[in-house]
């Protein structure tokens, strides 16, 4: 049953959000990616928070050990993502005829293959994480599936975008892009029989996620919304209220799982 969900929530994560997110790239509407960037970071920081970091503690592991876990999470994404292996950017553009451009790395051909290999392990990693969450709670599982598909959407919209610049055309940039995500399967099924077989490391696989969305958050999203409101008078309202929006969704539900 448990195999099942975590087969289901990765293949959501991941085909759901390229497909989306090609169907979206056609006529790219920014105002609603960024808008998805504030929501996402308030998701992603109240999971890890409210939820992944409390399960952890609870477990009974021990607290030092798994705040130790924690920074090491977070000093090993500074430097996943220093030797680019991570990428998470947000960045778009319109030219004023309805043509928009996303700036990631270096959109020439060799970027759109260092994409799809960064992508493919990030997926991997998502998976394992989902499994995880399924492994300790249900509901932990679910709501970290769609703080994670919520991330996954601007992400993938992004790869599109770099993907079509360095050359591939639509048809290709999909297929390409819905084949890297199915590595979110390939970690969820590793991740449910590793961690199965090893329930005592679930806590410390929980800590690294929870590094992970903090990163994610902190690091890239967070930025990216200065750099918005930089442009734009008073858009850190908006920003600040969808970010609350994220961060009350996990919130209520959080007051739903303890009532259960």
């Amino acid at each position: 049953m448990i195999l099942a969900l975590i087969i289901v929530a990765t293949l959501l994560t991941g085909l759901a959000s390229v497909a989306a997110a090609a169907l979206i790239s056609m006529r790219l509407l920014s105002g609603v990616i960024q808008r998805l960037v504030s929501l996402s970071a308030g998701l992603l920081l109240a999971t890890s928070m409210l939820h992944m970091i409390p399960e952890a503690i609870e477990s009974g592991a021990e607290l030092h050990a798994l705040t130790a876990t924690l920074l090491a999470g977070l000093i090993g994404f500074f430097v996943l993502e220093k030797m680019e292996v991570l990428r998470h950017s947000h960045h778009f553009e319109g030219d004023g005829h309805g043509h928009h451009h996303g700036h990631d790395r270096d959109a020439a051909g060799p970027g759109g293959t260092l994409i799809l290999v960064g992508d493919t392990i990030h997926n991997f990693a998502d998976g394992v994480l989902i499994a995880a969450a399924f492994l300790t709670d249900l509901r932990l599982g679910m709501i970290t599936t769609v703080a994670i598909a919520t991330h996954e959407l601007p992400q993938e919209i992004g790869d599109f975008i770099v993907l079509l610049n360095a050359g591939y055309t639509r048809r290709r940039a999909l297929l390409f892009n819905a084949l890297s995500s199915l590595s979110g399967v390939v970690g969820g099924v590793a991740g449910y029989l590793a961690l199965g077989s090893a329930q005592g490391a679930v806590p410390y696989v929980l800590m690294i996620a929870s590094a992970s969305f903090v990163y994610i958050a902190l690091a890239d999203l967070v930025p990216d919304l200065h750099r918005q409101t930089r442009q734009r008078v008073n858009g850190w309202v908006s920003q600040f209220v969808l970010m609350l929006a994220g961060v009350a969704v996990i919130a209520l539900l959080t007051g739903f799982i303890h009532q259960h």
